[in-house]
């Protein structure tokens, strides 16, 4: 049993006139992860520290935060990986900080329910489901494997300027939708993406890319919106990346 110290980023908005660090003392053990340490903390230490968690997994995405200098997902970061005595925890940015590591996903969720994020046929419900070819579903690879931790969005350095950027997970969502054979809303997921706090404010510096959990190419998908709306600028008919 080793040991190793959490320096986590606290604030209490009700209580504390600005953001301070506090140390903690871990004892590790082979395996243990991020969040391991910080359950350990709230347990062992202080009940007051605030986190967000819930599947353990890797799959709810809930436990993003700012880990040794990147957002990673608390529960896939072996503390042993990190090769580091100390651990510095931060809340992810651009989110408001309702309490230590807890932040406030509203701003996130309202630009992700911009883009409407489900189908748009067009036309009647099916009698059965929508077919799609192997080829079809072939452009939603990958795509789809994002779980909406909000790294990407806290990684971003647009949003560190402009609070009314979409981000790049709601672009990437837009993405998925207008890659769907099955969806027939492609002017207007083009109108809802474009604009200058669209898709045209992304400056390519693969932030986002770098910090996905999932390693989706979020910044190829932004790439393919802005090809299909500049080719919907001289063609009448749009053909579907």
């Amino acid at each position: 049993m080793s040991e190793v110290t959490f320096k986590i980023l606290r604030y209490d908005p009700k209580t504390d006139k600005k953001p301070h660090v506090e140390q903690f003392k871990v004892p590790t053990k082979s395996g243990m992860t991020v969040l391991d340490g910080l359950y350990y903390i709230q347990e062992h230490l202080d009940g007051s520290l605030a986190f967000r968690s819930s599947c353990r997994a890797g799959v709810c995405g809930s436990c993003a935060m700012h880990i040794n200098g990147t957002y990673r997902l608390a529960c896939e970061t072996q503390i042993s990986a990190l090769n580091s005595a100390t651990i510095k925890v931060r809340p992810m940015a651009h989110l408001p900080v309702m309490k230590d590591l807890f932040v406030d996903m509203d701003p996130f969720w309202e630009k992700f329910k911009h883009i409407k994020p489900y189908l748009i046929p067009g036309d009647e419900p099916a009698e059965k489901e929508r077919l799609q070819t192997t080829d079809e579903r072939a452009h939603l690879d990958r795509i789809i494997d994002c779980i909406l931790c909000g790294a990407c969005f806290a990684s971003c350095t647009v949003n560190n300027y402009d609070e009314e950027y979409l981000g790049p997970a709601a672009l990437l969502k837009a993405q998925r939708f207008f890659s769907d054979s099955r969806d027939a809303a492609i002017e207007e997921r083009m109108d809802l993406v474009d604009g200058e706090h669209g898709v045209w404010r992304c400056h390519t510096i693969f932030n986002c890319q770098e910090v996905c959990p999932k390693e989706i190419d979020i910044t190829g998908s932004i790439a393919v919106l802005k090809r299909n709306m500049v080719a919907n600028r001289w063609s009448p008919s749009l053909k579907k990346q």
